[in-house]
């Protein structure tokens, strides 16, 4: 068979400073893999009620090494869900590597109870009374269920995680954040953003606090700050305070940190904590509290002088401070959460090589912070977009609002001029040649000069543009990166228009084979060789996600499925305690669950995901109801390999 080839800068101000993380941020629309799960994993059991223990400090988050206030890199929106989208679904560890790695044994049993006991009143912290806040008894939540999605909002089920609440806070605690898939990044999203009974076996506060961090380690800031919010401060336990200084830190609000002094300084890095006290008394126009608490933080020699200076700066900034502050970054060889969200805060630029090496979550805050000058914002969206933090029309608020500037550079005046004809030219050809000039690399403005993964953020950029565009244009004989431009933004009806143009076999065929709605005819083991046979990724590696999609999916038979899966060296029928532990979640039909698992299973880029892993992920979202989703993970691979 023949083919072919185929920011503006926001002024800071006293008032400004206490809303900048959310004021501005934009509105988002709705390797092989190391096994997570925990040694001695079997089948659930019904925990035995027990009384609620103050959780044991060894539970709580480490403090922050004594070079900086915070080391750690640990983000809510709702995003597009598949089938046009219709429904909701918006710092990097390292990447395991062995398939099958042990990990620690989870508890023997529990260690927290849902209660009250771990709460943290003002009278254990032996601060100034100036420092509580008051909630009225009508506002106050319960932690037997929280979250900000409800169902009516896009939200999951309250008990989409099931009980085994232990389980899931190592789960989350085991993940990295950083994901092949987008759609398994939206999908996980939604699930941590989701309204969820707190099981008996944890405390609500911790289980928050474990979505916080993990949302912030996926780049989710804002998300991650909606999560924090969900609790209200005086239930917090030492697990959310920690959590709720890296989130307001990532979100450059120094005054989300207030309501948690009396407990950072009880529990936390006395230190870190002695400096955020001292804004909060600057930002209560009491210079003198204020001076004192930095120049004890100052006298101790724990923390950097760097890091002190920052802490000035944000106080100089509320009009308490005594003297006025430059920031010189020579020395600073480390970009850390107290750096970021202090510099940030005040509109200090931070140098590109610190910015460059620090973890990709780290560079999504920026994407999603306001007062961040807009050229750093647009450098780091490509990504942004990629990974799942930016939806395709938020990506083009961004650019939208960035064309507005003045002088906008060349390279995105150039990016805007091939968007304006993507989106509004007179003819759909003309529409779609613009189209593919972005998706080739060819419209400039991109942060790294071409890359695969802006090649990608151009699918997502443009995937409404593509959903608009008539079947009766003259496009490529293989036009699978249009395809994938629509189902990027979840328009699987759109795609579904082509099926008549296209031809058995190709790259275009296989993104609908598993994209569409609908399972189409005729998808045998001599269709998925003759896929194979044009594949030009490393190993085969695209044909191998294709045929797991088709598995999972059910849309190839289980004859069919042997004879392709021998033909490409796929065994189906491999286990580890990750694919028992997603299968028995979809068995119990646990939608949030399995979306965590999932998520789990596709850390790393897609040319190191297992076929297999592809394989249970599907077929499990699918037995919990998440089809769309999984038609659309399964899209993905063989669009991006």
């Amino acid at each position: 068979m023949m083919r072919k080839n185929m920011s503006h800068t926001v002024a800071l101000s006293l008032a400004g400073l206490s809303l900048v993380a959310v004021a501005g941020a934009i509105v988002l629309p709705v390797s092989a893999q190391e096994s997570l799960l925990p040694e001695g994993f079997g089948a659930p059991s019904d925990p035995a009620p027990k009384a609620a223990p103050t959780p044991s400090p060894k539970a709580a988050p480490k403090a922050a090494p004594k070079s900086g206030p915070s080391s750690g890199t640990s983000s809510p929106t709702p995003a597009p869900s598949p089938s046009n989208a219709s429904s909701t679904s918006t710092p990097s560890n390292a990447v395991p590597s062995a398939p099958n790695a042990a990990l620690p044994a989870a508890p023997a049993a529990p260690n927290a109870a849902a209660g009250d006991d771990d709460e943290l009143s003002e009278s254990e912290f032996g601060v100034p009374g100036r420092l509580k806040y008051d909630l009225p008894p009508g506002t106050r939540r319960a932690l037997t269920r929280v979250g900000p999605l409800t169902q009516n909002s896009g939200g999951m089920a309250p008990d989409a995680f099931g009980v085994r609440g232990e389980y899931a806070t190592l789960l989350m605690r085991a993940s990295g954040g950083d994901f092949a898939s987008r759609w398994a990044h939206i999908l996980l999203r939604r699930a941590l953003l989701s309204a969820i009974d707190t099981p008996k076996t944890v405390n609500g506060a911790d289980l928050a606090a474990e979505r916080a961090a993990l949302l912030l380690r996926m780049g989710e800031s804002v998300a991650a700050r909606w999560m924090v919010q969900a609790v209200d401060y005086d239930r917090a336990s030492r697990a959310m305070v920690a959590a709720a200084q890296q989130v307001y830190l990532a979100n450059a609000d120094p005054a989300g940190l207030c309501a948690y002094v009396p407990a950072g300084l009880a529990h936390g890095n006395e230190h870190v904590w002695r400096l955020s006290a001292g804004i909060c008394s600057g930002f209560s126009g009491e210079a003198g509290p204020a001076g004192w608490a930095i120049s004890r933080v100052r006298s101790s020699g724990k923390l950097s002088p760097f890091d002190i200076l920052l802490a000035e700066r944000v106080l100089g900034a509320t009009g308490a401070g005594r003297r006025s502050t430059t920031i010189e970054w020579n020395g600073v060889d480390k970009l850390t959460d107290w750096r970021f969200g202090m510099a940030t805060a005040t509109g200090v630029a931070i140098p590109d090589n610190l910015m460059a090496a620090a973890p990709a979550a780290m560079r999504s805050w920026t994407v999603l912070t306001p007062m961040t000058e807009m050229d750093v914002r647009l450098a780091h969206a490509p990504d942004a977009a990629v990974r799942g933090v930016l939806s395709g029309q938020a990506y083009l608020s961004l650019l939208t609002a960035a064309a507005g500037d003045q002088e906008p550079s060349e390279g995105l005046a150039a990016q805007t001029a091939q968007l304006r004809d993507a989106l509004g030219a007179g003819s759909g050809q003309t529409r779609y040649d613009a189209m593919k000039r972005m998706w080739d690399g060819n419209a400039g403005g991109s942060a790294s000069g071409g890359s695969k993964a802006d090649s990608y953020a151009a699918l997502i950029l443009t995937s409404r543009a593509a959903a608009a565009m008539p079947s009766s244009i003259k496009a490529d004989d293989d036009p699978w990166q249009l395809l994938g431009s629509m189902l990027a933004g979840g328009y699987d009806r759109n795609a579904a228009a082509w099926l008549p143009k296209l031809d058995i076999g190709t790259r275009a065929w296989g993104v609908l084979a598993v994209g569409n709605i609908k399972a189409l005819g005729g998808t045998t083991a001599a269709v998925v060789d003759d896929f194979a046979s044009d594949d030009d990724s490393l190993d085969q590696q695209r044909s191998k996600l294709l045929l797991a999609g088709l598995a999972g999916l059910g849309r190839i038979s289980d004859e069919d499925r042997s004879k392709a899966a021998s033909n490409l060296g796929v065994d189906f029928a491999k286990e580890s305690r990750w694919t028992r532990a997603i299968d028995e979640a979809a068995t119990r039909r646990e939608p949030a669950m399995v979306a965590l698992l999932a998520a789990i299973g596709m850390q790393g880029e897609w040319n190191k995901v297992p076929a297999y892993h592809l394989y249970h992920i599907v077929r499990a979202l699918r037995a919990v109801g998440l089809e769309a989703e999984a038609r659309m993970i399964a899209a993905e691979a063989v669009v991006r390999v």
